[in-house]
């Protein structure tokens, strides 16, 4: 990833990168050996290098940082063996794939809000979330859901402050919902995206749908 590489409709992928059984959405981009497998991956939101995601769902505006690993697959602890073979059986030349096995996987998927931002390896535990505008310190290791407009650091991850001083804010970012905007609305508004407090934001824009 460059600061001048133009993004636009279509995903830019590195030729390195892995992308499996996704979706990408507008003016997004995967670096170079990063994986996605199972993600459903918000506009305008951007992963960098050395990634992992699985059974995903990226809200728009979300930067991630090199190395970070979401939903770092569960073994089953509670069977006899914990070993992938008696689970991808076809693999070994023993039967056939355990699927109720994997559809457990799938129903503890991770969900990650807009506007979010995971630091440099960070790793986000299955069936957890981080909600809309939280900020992932980097190593920090999320066991537990994240609230909206929270930062987080540590292992495990603990509340370090909210990223807001008053919680009104926070409500009122999430009731303007800018992630929604057209691109076109966005560029209008990018001055004050660079220049207006988040409370100034809010007043001048609450009023504009």
């Amino acid at each position: 990833m460059t600061a001048s590489s133009a993004l636009g409709e279509d995903p830019s992928i590195h030729p390195t990168a892995t992308v499996e059984r996704s979706r990408l959405g507008r003016y997004t981009e995967v670096g170079q050996l990063t994986a996605l497998v199972d993600v459903d991956f918000g506009d305008y939101s951007y992963v960098q290098h050395f990634a992992d995601l699985m059974m995903t769902e990226v809200g728009k505006f979300v930067s991630i940082a090199n190395n970070v690993r979401i939903n770092a697959s569960n073994h089953p602890t509670w069977r006899t063996s914990q070993h992938h073979f008696q689970y991808r059986a076809s693999k070994y030349g023993m039967g056939e794939d355990d699927e109720a096995f994997f559809a457990w996987r799938r129903a503890n998927s991770c969900s990650i809000g807009h506007d979010v931002w995971l630091g440099h390896g960070a790793l986000v535990l299955p069936g957890r979330s981080v909600g809309i505008g939280a900020v992932v310190g980097a190593g920090a290791v999320v066991t537990k859901d994240v609230a909206p407009y929270t930062i987080v650091a540590g292992n495990p991850a603990q509340v370090i402050r909210p990223r807001y001083e008053h919680a009104a804010t926070s409500e009122a970012m999430q009731a303007l919902a800018w992630w929604d905007w057209s691109h076109a609305k966005l560029a209008e508004a990018l001055p004050d995206f660079q220049a207006l407090s988040p409370e100034a934001f809010i007043e001048k824009w609450s009023g504009e749908r």
